[in-house]
């Protein structure tokens, strides 16, 4: 099973947008040597929906190369076309993940029966571990701890990103599937409540910036160390809010590139963070001693 902190890893682009390999592995560099215990290439931080199929794959690929089976990779392979996400989930497997995470269909709308088909469908086509992601805020697609428990009767998919707002889920979620059943934080400032009260972890933002801290933060939370979970999580508490003072990933690739870790390219319709923030952003990370 996953544990801990799993950086949601931003995909560096140049100022043309085009998708930078060499930063990329620079960057796996930096988590490998900070302590992130999984890595997750492809999601909404490394901007998933602008990137082309080939492009999402060889993204995947890329980071799986550079990690060398060092920790654990999680591929992003989540569409809002059920035949999409079977083919990204394919691709990521043949380049050698260890799971597949798929964010629910997004502006289609689908019904709960449609997300349990949906997620039927490619659990059975690709012979991989999943991870169900659960992101109303970003789908206007809600998946229901009732149906969370039906798709958890599928062998291959082992657990679920919950990124609903709502601390609770995850515990409606535990009862319904179990104590076999992975359960992590989709939100960076719920992350060491989620633990605490169970969780195995989180896919974060906040560790594309302070993966050590993050980390720290999240193995004192598994200990059950509320105390030192507490003075880890003030340090960075900052970054878990500020990290979204305009569209992730938009705050989170300018505190990078700030950091010296990328070039400043992002895609359209992303556009650079504002300049009203900029000293937001540089107190948030001189806090967490990013900067």
């Amino acid at each position: 099973m996953f544990k801990g902190s799993m950086v949601a890893i931003a995909t560096p682009m140049q100022e043309d947008g085009s998708v930078d390999f060499q930063s990329l592995d620079k960057l796996v560099d930096f988590h490998l040597d900070n302590e992130t215990d999984v890595i997750i290439p492809a999601g909404t931080t490394g901007e998933s929906a602008t990137l082309d199929h080939d492009e999402h794959c060889a993204v995947i690929k890329r980071v799986v190369d550079r990690v060398k089976g060092r920790v654990p990779v999680i591929g992003g392979t989540g569409a809002n076309s059920t035949w999409e996400a079977i083919s990204l989930t394919r691709c990521a497997a043949e380049a050698g993940v260890d799971a597949c995470l798929l964010v629910t269909p997004y502006y289609n709308k689908p019904t709960q029966e449609g997300l349990y088909q949906h997620y039927k469908k490619v659990a059975e086509d690709v012979d991989i571990p999943q991870i169900l992601y659960n992101v109303p805020g970003r789908t206007a697609c809600d998946m229901l701890p009732e149906t969370v428990a039906r798709l958890a009767n599928i062998k291959n998919i082992i657990g679920i990103k919950e990124a609903s707002g709502e601390l609770d889920r995850g515990i409606k979620i535990r009862e319904l599937c179990g104590p076999d059943f992975m359960i992590v934080s989709g939100e960076d400032c719920q992350a060491m409540e989620s633990i605490l009260a169970g969780g195995q972890g989180v896919i974060s933002v906040t560790a594309n910036v302070a993966p050590r801290l993050m980390h720290e933060m999240c193995q004192a939370a598994l200990a059950g160390d509320r105390e030192k979970a507490q003075e880890l999580n003030a340090k960075i508490e900052g970054l878990h809010r500020d990290l979204f003072i305009e569209s992730n990933p938009i705050p989170t690739k300018w505190s990078l590139h700030e950091m010296g870790l990328i070039p400043s390219g992002l895609r359209l319709p992303l556009t650079p963070l504002d300049k009203q923030y900029h000293d937001v952003m540089r107190s948030a990370l001189e806090k967490a001693g990013c900067l």
